[in-house]
C-alpha cells in the first residue's frame, strides 16, 4: 500500500515505515502528526484518485529530527565588470517517519 501526499507544498510517495525529509514543520521531535492532504491511494488492487483530495484517508507519522540540509552555494558574476557575489544557505528540514496509512 502506498499513497501520494502533499506536505508543505510538495508531493511525496509514501508507504508504511518510510522516512522522508520535508520542509520545516512546527512540531517537536517525537510528536505524532497526521497528514490529510492525500491525493492518491493504492491498496493492492484498489486505486483511489482524489478530485483533488481523497476523502476519509489520513496518514499518521512521527517527527524524528529537525535538521539542516547540505549547503547550497549561489555564485553570481558579470563578466568584464568585476562583479562577483557568493552567497549560500542551508535549508531547514524535518525528518518524518510514516507510521500508518488509514483508510476509513
Amino acid at each position: 500500500m502506498y499513497a501520494i501526499v502533499e506536505i508543505g507544498g510538495q508531493q511525496f510517495k509514501v508507504s508504511k515505515d518510510d522516512v522522508i525529509k520535508t520542509q520545516l514543520l512546527e512540531n517537536k521531535v517525537g510528536d505524532k502528526i497526521e497528514f490529510d492532504k492525500v491525493l492518491f491511494v493504492s491498496d493492492d488492487n484498489k486505486i483511489k484518485v482524489g478530485t483533488p483530495l481523497v476523502k476519509n484517508v489520513k496518514i499518521e507519522a512521527t517527527v524524528l529530527d529537525q535538521m539542516k540540509d547540505k549547503k547550497v552555494n549561489i555564485f553570481k558574476k558579470k563578466r568584464r565588470k568585476g562583479y562577483e557575489v557568493k552567497r549560500g544557505h542551508r535549508q531547514l528540514l524535518t525528518k518524518v517517519k510514516i507510521e500508518n496509512i488509514i483508510l476509513k
